[in-house]
């Protein structure tokens, strides 16, 4: 197996990993958005037969997930045809607030409810809607600072179910936005000049507005590549990065798709960025710097390896994700090649299999569609099991991890709950 160091940077940029609390869970996949637990946490060597649940609340249907920070939990569904966001105390699940995001968005892909995460930086909070609503709220009690309408302040198509545009147009805006420098910074998906906005993060002024990309599913990043900070987007016309500051381009490569849906959060590692769908394949992208200009080179691509809408993990220069035959897959991050792929831990259709996976220490957790916990070693050279356990139900809900505990939502089946799962005891 490669030496750590050699892999160690994977999303540098990313203001809420350094002001986050050494457990918190802030925003999509973790401190750094890789699904990486804070380097602070114990490790997760072992799980439980049974492990305790401490606390479940009752939800309403949606596919968001919770993010944990300072003590709180917030999270969001479908309440009486809204979305909903929460504050929970993440102690007892005692409810802080709540308040009304938007109206639901219906589609085919079902049950109706909220499909972006929050985002929490300091004392606000910020929600994305299906339907492009934008909301940046207080902490404390939830009381509205600034908001803005994707398809009202920009002009973002709409169309819904069944549109012929594609993208979020027709499964709604799912990426949440990214905090970098002071900026929130969403994939607005307009064509008029605003297919990637910048927003102050205290205000709600537009700081920038750059292309004409609409937007897909993904969730933008901000890394450190090739020694310069950027925003790496995928949207519907593929691998976009762009200069935080003021929107400039630093590169693009085209990757279209039938319908537009690219689903994968961009994994950065070292200078390579990850990202594909399962009609383009697993794509690896060289990121270098000559004379001063970025270039973007795809240097392998794998059809084996191509993954739908589970965002990969990446551990020693090795990724780990979910394969278009409902496998779980490690694939060599230089090579693109697959090291090793175990069948038997997904239930659903091909096209619909939904995995989590986390890297706790030395360990990865697989959180299945079916809602078990599996514990796996990440190593190339096999997949070795460390235990399992049921810890919900059906869910394609991402989970929180903090402090040993794990907080998991399931609002598939439109009645769903919300639970804090103890993994490592106190």
């Amino acid at each position: 197996m490669r030496a750590t160091s050699r892999f160690r940077s994977l999303c540098g940029f990313v203001v809420l990993a350094a002001l986050a609390h050494a457990s918190d869970w802030p925003q999509w996949r973790g401190p750094a958005r890789t699904g990486h637990a804070a380097a602070e946490e114990k490790p997760l060597t072992t799980l439980p037969a049974e492990p305790p649940v401490l606390w479940r609340l009752k939800t309403g249907a949606g596919w968001a997930s919770p993010v944990v920070v300072a003590g709180k939990v917030f999270y969001a569904d479908n309440q009486n045809g809204m979305e909903t966001l929460y504050a929970v105390n993440a102690t007892d699940g005692h409810e802080l607030w709540r308040t009304n995001v938007d109206t639901v968005m219906h589609d085919e892909q079902g049950p109706d409810g909220p499909r972006g995460t929050p985002l929490v930086e300091g004392d606000r909070v910020y929600m994305q809607s299906c339907l492009g609503e934008l909301q940046c709220r207080h902490v404390a009690d939830g009381a509205l600072v600034w908001r803005t309408n994707f398809r009202r302040d920009f002009g973002s198509p709409w169309l819904g179910e069944d549109s012929v545009i594609p993208g979020a147009s027709e499964h709604g805006y799912t990426g949440s936005p990214v905090l970098a420098g002071g900026l929130l910074i969403a994939c607005v998906g307009s064509t008029n000049g605003a297919g990637v906005v910048a927003f102050d993060q205290q205000t709600g002024a537009v700081r920038w507005r750059s292309q004409n990309d609409l937007a897909a599913y993904a969730a933008p990043v901000v890394a450190r590549i090739a020694g310069v900070e950027q925003v790496v987007c995928f949207t519907v016309e593929g691998l976009l990065s762009l200069a935080p500051a003021d929107g400039r381009v630093l590169w693009r490569v085209p990757l279209k798709t039938n319908y537009g849906r690219n689903c994968l959060t961009p994994l950065v590692v070292d200078d390579r960025v990850i990202t594909g769908s399962y009609q383009a394949g697993l794509i690896g992208v060289q990121i270098a710097s000559t004379g001063g200009q970025l270039q973007a080179t795809p240097v392998w691509t794998n059809s084996a390896g191509a993954m739908n809408f589970t965002s990969p993990v990446a551990v020693d220069g090795f990724l780990y994700g979910v394969g278009p035959a409902k496998n779980l897959v490690c694939v060599d991050v230089v090579s693109g090649r697959v090291a090793w792929s175990k069948d038997g831990y997904f239930t659903a259709d091909a096209g619909s299999t939904f995995a989590a996976l986390l890297v706790i220490g030395p360990n990865l957790l697989l959180q299945t569609d079916g809602g078990q916990a599996v514990l796996i070693a990440a190593d190339a050279g096999a997949c070795h099991e460390l235990g399992r356990a049921q810890v919900s139900g059906k869910t394609w809900s991402y989970p929180a991890y903090a402090d040993g505990r794990l907080y998991v939502q399931d609002g598939l089946s439109g009645k769903g709950s919300l639970r804090c799962v103890e993994l490592l005891p106190r």
